[in-house]
């Protein structure tokens, strides 16, 4: 990956397709004032250094049926470095595992979950503790309603290209 700097029409480009991922490249080079070919180099540029990763849709689950999100703080019982491997490969096997931190401090990880309902996250609790890969305790919460859910990076926060506040 390489790190390149990054000008505000770069950060603009980053914030609109990171609201809009289906913006038409001449729609994104007006909104950003560049012509079609200087901002398809910038795009180029910002995929080859890594920045842009990838292109997703954002899919509202609730109109597929019935699920549960649930967040799980997890200790291990030990922090050896096959421990710590043994567990991530073990999340890695679940496809209702959609994120998992590793974590400093009092917790060793955070997973987020997302299940049918409660019987199949118990389910997946009970196959994972029977793979003894390494969980000695779990702590579950369960979403009852999201409040807020962005894709958009806080870009005046990380580069600090906003204005400082007291």
């Amino acid at each position: 990956m390489t790190t390149i700097k990054l000008d505000d029409r770069d950060i603009k480009i980053l914030a609109i397709l990171s609201r809009e991922g289906r913006i038409s490249k001449a729609e994104l080079a007006g909104r950003v004032n560049l012509s079609p070919t200087p901002c398809w180099e910038r795009l180029r540029r910002l995929e080859k250094a890594g920045i842009i990763s990838g292109y997703q849709a954002n899919i509202e689950l609730r109109h597929l049926g019935p699920q549960v999100s649930v967040f799980v703080m997890a200790e291990l019982e030990n922090h050896r470095s096959s421990t710590f491997q043994a567990f991530e490969q073990a999340v890695a096997g679940y496809d209702e595992i959609i994120s998992c931190w590793a974590l400093g401090g009092g917790y060793d990880y955070l997973l987020h979950v997302i299940t049918r309902d409660i019987d199949s996250y118990q389910r997946l609790i009970d196959s994972f503790l029977a793979r003894r890969a390494g969980l000695a305790r779990y702590f579950t919460y369960i979403v009852t309603k999201p409040v807020k859910h962005s894709a958009t990076p806080p870009f005046d926060a990380i580069l600090q290209t906003g204005q400082e506040t007291d």
